[in-house]
Formats: structure tokens, sequence, C-alpha cells
């Protein structure tokens, strides 16, 4: 069986309904995993999503801030959602796959919307940088992640908010102090993904030597023109899952759609 997931900071699930159904018209994914949706669960427009062919839902969100969502085309066995740094805050939801999905083994989805962290990189001074440092150490040091990064059958996608390697920047130099690719978040998030022994499959589609963005700034005049991109946004499968990864697209277009995110969504398909 194989299964095609999209992950999309959408910046609003409401204001941007409408792009999400271009993305479902378009590229008919079995599961689109949503952040920053900034709509409690009471609000989320559930039928719009059931008439684009998506019935099964999995909410996690909050009224005008952060929030994380599964949409998907099969039902899901259970759903789980966490805090971590002991806020409530709707960053995290995870599903998991299973029989009644087609699949002959379970397979569990994570979905993560990483804090930002603000704009200056010293944790002393700004408390949103503090609070994603330490988000980034609790995922480092939570075991079950762990676990099923090295043994399970999982997948890890989101907004993790960090662009962690060279050519994940335009300029690997100018942003070094530039929150999202400062050195000490690049540590954190990579001793989470060493910690799970995840592998990150966008990268195995596109050699490490290539520059591959996800996010590119409202504050171009033209994006299109700077190209001043980040690749914020992941995919990451489970040791004994990654033989699996089929294809990885991101859809740089969608940067150019009317009243866009400043994401656009990537589409990862797997063979299970």
């Amino acid at each position: 069986m194989r299964l095609t997931i999209a992950t999309w900071n959408i910046n609003s699930v409401r204001l941007r309904l409408d792009l999400v159904g271009r993305l479902a018209a378009e590229q008919n994914p079995d599961i689109i995993c949503l952040q920053e949706t900034k709509c409690p669960d009471d609000k989320f427009p559930l039928r719009a999503m059931a008439e684009m062919g998506y019935p099964h839902a999995a909410l996690n969100g909050q009224k005008g801030w952060h929030g994380v969502a599964m949409l998907s085309k099969l039902p899901f066995e259970s759903i789980e959602r966490r805090a971590f740094c002991d806020k409530n805050d709707c960053r995290h939801i995870a599903v998991t796959l299973g029989a009644a999905a087609g699949l002959d083994s379970p397979v569990e989805l994570h979905g993560f919307y990483i804090p930002a962290g603000g704009d200056e990189p010293d944790p002393d001074v700004n408390p949103k940088f503090a609070h994603k440092l330490a988000f980034l150490d609790e995922l480092a040091a939570c075991d079950r992640l762990a676990a099923q990064g090295r043994s399970g059958r999982a997948i890890l996608v989101g907004d993790l908010n960090v662009a962690p390697l060279e050519h994940d920047v335009w300029s690997h130099k100018q942003l070094l102090n530039v929150v999202s690719h400062t050195p000490v978040e690049v540590e954190k998030l990579t001793a989470w993904q060493a910690a799970g022994d995840w592998v990150d499959v966008m990268r195995r589609q596109v050699p490490a030597a290539e520059k591959l963005y996800t996010w590119w700034s409202y504050r171009a005049a033209d994006w299109t023109v700077s190209n001043r991109g980040r690749r914020l946004d992941h995919v990451w499968a489970s040791a004994p899952l990654a033989p699996g990864f089929v294809a990885m697209s991101v859809l740089t277009e969608a940067r150019s759609w009317p009243r866009p995110s400043d994401h656009v969504p990537v589409l990862a398909t797997f063979d299970l």
C-alpha cells in the first residue's frame, strides 16, 4: 500500500480554507497534516474538509494561536495529543493507522509545530527562544519517541522551525545568528533526530549539497526574485520505514497562490 502525506503550515485554516481545497484537488494526498491552524476544535471547518474528501480528522487547536490537525481519507485507530514544557499550547497531534486503513501493520504519524522562538537568539533575554530550546530538549529526552524512531513504524512531520543544514537556508553565514539557523537550535534538533535514529527523507531525495526551502518571508517584496528561503518543514521516517520512502515534492508554486501562507506544502509518499 502506498501512502502520501502532505504537511503544511497553513497560517490560519479558516482564512486559507480555499488553499487547502486546492491542495486536495490538485495533489489528492491521503492525509493532510496542518500546523498553525489558529482555530479551536469546535470551530474547525470539518464539514468543508469532508466535502473535499477527508472525512476523518484529528484536532488539537486553540483560539488565535498555534494548533495542529490531521485530515485523512483513511480512518484512525487512535488519536493522541501531548503537551510539552508544561504548556497546553496545541503543538502536537499523533494518529495510528491500522487494519481499517488497509495496513497489515500499524503506522503511527506524528505532527508537530515547534515554537518559532521570536527574534532574539538569547534565552536569557527572550522567553520565546528559551521555550523553543526547552521544547527541543524535551523531545530529545522523550524515550517513547526515540523508541518509535529506532524500531517502530512511524513518520514524523511538521513545521519544526529549524533549518539545520547549510543549504537549508539562502545564506549559511548571514543566518548563523538568526533564529531558526543558530548553532544551538541546530544542535538540539539534531540531538532529537539522533536520539531516535530518525531519517530525514527529504534529504534522501534532494542531496544536502543542494538548496531546499519550504518557507519564504512575507517581508520580501517579491520572494521569487530574492529567493531567500529556509527549510523549516520536515518529514522524518523511523529506521524501519525509511526504506519504503518513495518520493517527495515541495510545492513551491503554492507560495504564489492568492493570499498564501509563508510556508508551502511538502508531500511525501511511502510504500508501506
